[in-house]
């Protein structure tokens, strides 16, 4: 009885015990909502493997076998292997994932082992950014590189890039076309996050605004609005971060419009393309074709939808893609798709608890850069198509059919997850042992 008391009066055996008890409780948690993500993938998955002649389409099984698989041995992996205690952005990675992969096989059953591949190179860029991040010598020596690197792809990309819904922003090479304006995503925060996490004048700040109008000025060659308007935000979001200049951010911003003034002016074609914004309905055959089906196929989806595969607006051209949101709200309900949206919001809320506590500003500003970019492409995306914002057709994160959208959405995913100091567990051992 006294070594019962003993133990009970312990501070030690007491935060000892605390902790075993937190870690099982976490572990219940995870491996809980797995399932419970798990058995939604099946239910809607069961919904696409039987083609018209009511056979089974065994690529169909074997790719969400496949995935469902690698959901668990990453959870194991991540939780007993590298001894992680966090595995909330994966979770919300992987159920939005699967509801992309649930579309494809849907709509476009044949494109989706390309869908799948995608997957696990986002999958694997995941796991080399948390590795390649881990040591901070790798960041300070890689910003330069990786801006030469980006400005190189983007000028590539202007002189072999062939027009492609009006847009110069795809690459063909050996067969596999790309997106480089997607990769660029990711050095466009690289760069920024650590050019300025030592800001100590207005000099790293300029060399940024510098190789931010290279970037934003290339996209716009290209036509690729909705990306300039992309990193445009996110630009913004790294330099207040980090300077605090409103008055810098304000000039650049006023400059950014004299700029948009003058290409309106010089090529007032260009304005074409949002001439239908808020006039959709006087246009429903021509420029509102796309925006005033989503509307209404989205409409008659109510609460719960019509059913995977009993829409109407998959027959549209980019329903996969741009409108792949107005297909989750007919086919699968307003719940499903504002737990969607919600998802990135947590994305978000996820990155700014986490900067609190960083390491250092490069890891602040690059979770909250690339929290804030997803946020505002998601923003783009299901406002664009319900006519709220003008469509510049960007993707869904995650959801929308393509591989360098893909792959971009889960090396985002590592920058916030890199944030969080559970991630490091050596690290974050010796940050507990200090409190």
């Amino acid at each position: 009885m006294a070594h019962s008391n003993a133990k009970s009066t312990n501070p030690n055996y007491n935060r000892i015990n605390s902790n075993i008890k937190e870690k099982k409780k976490h572990r219940l948690n995870n491996g809980f909502i797995l399932l419970l993500i798990t058995i939604f993938q099946l239910i809607s998955a069961v919904q696409t493997i039987f083609d018209s002649e009511g056979k089974i389409r065994q690529d169909i099984v074997f790719v969400f076998g496949a995935y469902i698989i690698i959901e668990w041995l990453w959870l194991i992996i991540s939780r007993f292997g590298f001894k992680r205690k966090s595995f909330e952005l994966e979770l919300i990675g992987f159920f939005l994932t699967g509801i992309g992969l649930t579309v494809v096989a849907s709509v476009f059953p044949g494109d989706l082992i390309k869908q799948f591949i995608s997957f696990l190179l986002g999958l694997t860029v995941f796991a080399l950014i948390l590795w390649f991040v881990a040591d901070i010598k790798r960041i300070e020596w890689s910003s330069v590189p990786l801006a030469i690197a980006s400005v190189a792809l983007l000028a590539l990309n202007l002189i072999l890039a062939e027009a492609t819904n009006g847009a110069l922003n795809w690459i063909t090479v050996f067969g596999i076309s790309f997106q480089p304006s997607e990769f660029v995503k990711i050095a466009f925060i690289f760069v920024g996050s650590s050019t300025l996490e030592k800001l100590q004048s207005t000099r790293s700040l300029l060399k940024y605004i510098v190789f931010s109008v290279v970037c934003i000025g290339c996209l716009f060659l290209m036509y690729d609005f909705g990306a300039a308007l992309i990193f445009f935000f996110t630009f913004i979001l790294i330099s207040f971060m980090r300077s605090g200049d409103i008055r810098t951010i304000a000039v650049v911003c006023g400059a950014a419009l004299l700029g948009a003034i003058l290409i309106l002016i010089f090529k007032p074609y260009v304005a074409e393309r949002f001439a239908t914004y808020r006039h959709v309905w006087e246009y429903p055959d021509t420029g509102g074709y796309q925006q005033t089906r989503v509307l209404i196929y989205a409409a008659s989806g109510g609460l719960l939808g019509t059913g995977i595969g009993r829409g109407e607006l998959r027959n549209i051209f980019a329903s996969t893609t741009d409108l792949v949101f107005g297909v989750l709200c007919e086919e699968w309900g307003v719940i499903l798709a504002i737990t969607v949206v919600l998802a990135y919001g947590f994305i978000a809320v996820h990155a700014i608890r986490s900067a609190q506590g960083a390491r250092s500003s490069f890891f602040a500003i690059a979770a909250v850069a690339a929290a804030g970019m997803m946020l505002f492409q998601t923003c783009l995306n299901v406002f664009g198509i319900t006519d709220i914002l003008p469509l510049t057709g960007v993707t869904l994160p995650f959801v929308s059919q393509g591989g360098s959208s893909m792959i971009c959405s889960w090396a985002l995913l590592a920058l916030i997850k890199a944030c969080d100091l559970r991630t490091y567990p050596s690290f974050y051992e010796k940050v507990e042992a200090q409190r």
